[in-house]
């Protein structure tokens, strides 16, 4: 079973061995949103599924039953149990994600297989370009395949909801707990978003105050590829400065770009850190919530 990361030659050698598995494709592009779509079409792993940022992985801004607010709103738990089970991944399956973008998208995908209580999701470390370059099996499309939930699939085939393997936190816990030692905040963004200096995506400049920032790029080495577990350990340890890792919260503007750095937490041996899916564009969305620069 890979929980973390898993090479292209592990990936190759998994498929070759025809054991149950399911690929999903999260390229995306927070710009141009129908950008992963087009990427998708003109190649992807074969037999890969497609797994959209927006259509798939998010609610619909304002749904009475999304699970974060923020500019990409977790689904219920209920709702994305009826994707998963319309694209064929069950209990105990190994599930892959990748995208061609660094990891910024496709870890989204694996932290909300863990929030369902599926251990068995690994990210493609290198992405599609790692793929490529060993010589990987590639598909193309004229369309891409439509995958939407069925609300007619009866009870016994959605896919069953589990205790959550990973940490959700609220607004509501990140406010109550704001300044304590018991939670330490740690910010995705670069560095210019962080101080305020710039903000191309959301209404307020700056940041949650006390937070830390470690630009999720951070993670990865010239290959695109996650940094070893020792350097990676070096570098947390450097940032937490002392401070218990079971006390850190992720976030990042919409809950996507955060998740890198919970993976890199997981690697360098620290624990499953929790993430905060609402993130700066839910927090900076009352203006009553503090807001520091600098």
């Amino acid at each position: 079973m890979h929980t973390t990361l898993i090479s292209a030659p592990e990936l190759q050698a998994l498929l070759a061995s025809r054991q149950p598995c399911r690929v999903f494709d999260c390229s995306f592009d927070l710009m141009q949103p129908g950008a992963g779509d087009q990427q998708y079409r003109q190649a992807h792993i074969a037999g890969a599924v497609r797994a959209d940022l927006d259509r798939h992985l998010s609610a619909i801004k304002g749904a009475p039953d999304a699970a974060s607010g923020g500019r990409h709103p977790l689904p219920s738990r209920e709702q994305f149990a009826l994707w998963l089970s319309s694209t064929g991944l069950v209990p105990g399956m190994q599930a892959v994600v990748y995208d061609r973008q660094g990891a910024n998208y496709c870890g989204r995908l694996w932290w909300m297989l863990k929030w369902m209580g599926h251990e068995a999701v690994a990210v493609l470390d290198g992405g599609l370009q790692a793929w490529q370059s060993l010589g990987g099996a590639i598909d193309s499309l004229a369309a891409v395949a439509s995958l939407a939930p069925d609300s007619t699939l009866g009870s016994e085939q959605k896919y069953p909801l589990a205790p959550a393997l990973i940490g959700l936190v609220a607004t509501k816990t990140i406010a109550d707990q704001l300044g304590r030692a018991s939670q330490c905040i740690v910010d995705a963004r670069s560095a210019p978003r962080f101080r305020g200096e710039v903000e191309p995506l959301d209404p307020v400049a700056g940041h949650i105050p006390g937070a830390l920032n470690r630009p999720f790029a951070l993670n990865f080495d010239s290959e695109g590829k996650f940094k070893s577990a020792a350097a990676l350990r070096q570098e947390f340890d450097q940032l937490l400065a002392g401070r218990d890792p079971a006390s850190v919260v992720h976030h990042c503007g919409s809950g996507v770009s955060a998740v890198p750095n919970v993976i890199a937490m997981e690697i360098a041996g620290l624990g499953s850190a929790g993430l905060y899916a609402g993130s700066w564009s839910e927090w900076c969305s009352d203006a009553s919530r503090p807001v520091a620069q600098g």
